[in-house]
This record gives structure tokens, sequence and C-alpha cells, in this order.
């Protein structure tokens, strides 16, 4: 083996290290996009979660007052009835969930309940997202009895 092949083989050596390098890099910044993805739907997942705590919280208040008009109490409602602070603790608990841009609203129709919540889920791409819990009540529920 001559001098001058034993410099062509070190040249090569470096380039298989470059290209080596190369693809390593390539496979980090792609599992690393990876993790970013896993964490986005993560916090999406999260927000889902906290939505139905929230709806079902307010479900259960719905069911332990059932003489109380749940759907039709938007305003003039005192802190000092049941009524008043359950609706009082909806509208706080989905103030500090999703932001001063989230909604929650309560529709009863007869024996059906529908809670829904809407928040902005802060991403850029993403649009409002909606949780939206529906659920049958007892026959007996006096919907704006007093």
């Amino acid at each position: 083996m001559s001098r001058s092949d034993k410099r062509w083989q070190r040249g090569v050596t470096l380039i298989e290290v470059l290209v080596a390098t190369v693809i390593l890099s390539g496979g980090l910044l792609g599992a690393a996009a990876v993790q970013l993805n896993a964490l986005k739907h993560t916090d999406s997942a999260l927000m889902t979660t906290q939505a139905s705590f929230i709806a079902y919280d307010m479900l259960d208040r719905i069911r332990a007052n059932p003489a109380a008009d749940y759907a039709g109490a938007t305003a003039g409602v005192g802190l000092h009835s049941v009524l008043g602070q359950d609706l009082n603790d909806f509208k706080r608990n989905v103030r500090q969930f999703g932001g001063a841009s989230a909604k929650g609203s309560i529709a009863i129709n007869e024996r059906e309940v529908v809670i829904t919540l809407e928040w902005d889920d802060r991403r850029p791409g993403e649009s409002l997202q909606t949780f939206t819990l529906t659920s049958q009540i007892a026959s007996g529920f006096a919907v704006g009895a007093s």
C-alpha cells in the first residue's frame, strides 16, 4: 500500500463521520418534533378533562337542587341562594379554566340537561374547542318551580 492510499483512506473516514452527523441531527430534530406534538395533544387532553370536571360538577349541582331553574336564571339571582352560588361557581370555574373568552351554558328541556363549555385552544391553526355534556334527569324534576 502506497503513501497516497493512506491519505485517501483518512478523507473517506471524515466524510463518513460528516454523513453520520447529518443523519443523527436529522433524527434528533425528528424526535424533537414528535415530542412537541405529543405535548400539544397532552395539553389539549388536559383541557378537555378539566372541561368535563366542570360540566359534571354543574350537573351534580342541578341534580342536588331540583326545585331551582338553572336554565332560566341568568340575572338577578343573589349569591345567598343555592342557585346563585351554583351559577356563580360555574361561571368562575369556566373563567379560571379557559380565560376571559371561555363560555359556559346550561340548557334544560324537560328531562334533558345540556351543559356546554367553549374555550380558545390558543394554538396557531386551532379553533374554538367545545365540550358538551348531555344527560337525562329524574322524571319528577321540577324545572322552574320555586
